[in-house]
């Protein structure tokens, strides 16, 4: 009798890519989406991988807490610079909302 195999045979024996691998460690999948003229890369983040780090979503500038389910997004054909993390709700309200948003006089600008 032959001994029982604990890990899958070759790399590429899961059935996913590489890409999608990656997605997965970060706690959610990747897509692309089409917005305002151009390609969206979008990454769905679970709260477990966004542990002791807080963002501002800049759909509602609000801080996005430590813990919380989010979504990042970047111009497919920019740098790590642009990217920004936003609420789910607000990246799926991002054409419902207006184009400047107002803040009170005393709240931080970031």
């Amino acid at each position: 009798m032959s001994p029982r195999r604990n890990r899958p045979k070759g790399a590429g024996s899961s059935g996913r890519s590489a890409d999608e691998d990656r997605s997965d460690r970060y706690g959610g999948w990747q897509s692309t989406e089409s917005w305002q003229g151009e390609e969206w890369s979008v990454r769905h983040v679970a709260g477990s991988s966004a542990q002791g780090k807080t963002y501002r979503c800049p759909g509602c500038d609000q801080m996005i807490p430590s813990g919380v389910p989010h979504v990042v997004a970047w111009p497919e054909h920019s740098g790590v610079d642009d990217r920004r993390h936003w609420h789910k709700a607000c990246w799926n309200a991002k054409d419902r909302r207006t184009s400047r948003v107002q803040r009170s006089r005393n709240a931080p600008r970031f």
